[in-house]
């Protein structure tokens, strides 16, 4: 188990495995991998309902996931500023500690519901349950999640959310889709942020980033923009407008949608030292 980054029990989590809870209690010589699975189990069951819920009231929950400091709240304090005359939006954010990012969010007129995750390195089901029931879910249209930053873990834990964004700062390098395949593969869309820098970050290459992303099988789509000049912008804001049209046809059709989560992630959660596997 990730017992190094301490995500394998999460503050969402842990109550059902301390004291008495329902997987405090394993057979002998099976502990790790019996409480893994139970919590994972757990963790999809808990998603299940908190996608209901939320399909019960006609909201559209994005995950947002990258690196620290790719620009996720950067970005979601300006796509606020351009949706909030056509939607009403929320925020669920994801940090170790502190409101920092989420009193930034605030400040934009949304509610913004602060989930400090201690030593977890990702969100939980069952730490978003607990922020849904902060909200007003009848009075929303389209919910933010700011997961931790850290290109490993989120991507293997469903939320209850409908899709997942993954951001790839261009002072990062293009290399990135290469390295951390699982992060990228569970993504609905690229974003390439900071391109503002570009022109003098010569060693970022979008056609670069693209292809190793391309190499992964995927066929997302892939969009350059700088939250800080806005370049770029009106692009995503033309993507989520899809996405909030798609999601209003499939609830009158009775019908949901389910983020890519990837199951090498699970098994590099589910071995101590395991690295990540090719295959998705």
């Amino acid at each position: 188990m990730c017992d190094t980054c301490g995500c394998n029990v999460t503050p969402g989590n842990e109550h059902l495995v301390r004291g008495r809870g329902k997987h405090a209690f394993t057979a002998e010589g099976k502990v790790a991998v019996e409480v893994l699975e139970s919590l994972l189990s757990e963790n999809d069951k808990q998603a299940v309902h908190n996608r209901a819920h939320l399909d019960k009231y006609g909201v559209l929950a994005v995950n947002l996931m990258s690196s620290p400091g790719a620009g996720k709240t950067t970005l979601l304090e300006r796509t606020i500023d351009l949706l909030r005359d056509e939607y009403r939006i929320a925020v669920i954010e994801g940090d170790l500690e502190t409101e920092t990012d989420a009193l930034r969010l605030r400040a934009r007129g949304v509610a913004a519901i602060q989930i400090t995750t201690g030593s977890a390195c990702h969100l939980d089901a069952h730490m978003v349950h607990d922020a849904l029931h902060k909200l007003r879910l009848a009075e929303l249209d389209l919910l933010f999640i700011e997961n931790v930053g850290n290109l490993v873990c989120p991507a293997s834990f469903d939320l209850g959310h409908h899709l997942n964004v993954t951001l790839l700062s261009v002072t990062e390098g293009d290399d990135k889709p290469a390295k951390y395949p699982v992060m990228f593969r569970a993504a609905d869309v690229m974003l390439l942020t900071k391109a503002d820098l570009l022109p003098v970050i010569e060693e970022f290459d979008v056609g670069r980033a693209t292809a190793n992303l391309r190499n992964l099988a995927s066929t997302i789509p892939v969009y350059s923009l700088s939250s800080k000049t806005e370049q770029g912008m009106q692009t995503w804001i033309n993507w989520l407008h899809q996405q909030m049209a798609m999601q209003r046809k499939r609830l009158v059709g009775g019908e949901t949608m389910r983020p890519r989560v990837q199951s090498d992630g699970k098994r590099l959660h589910g071995k101590e030292g395991a690295a990540p596997s090719a295959e998705a």
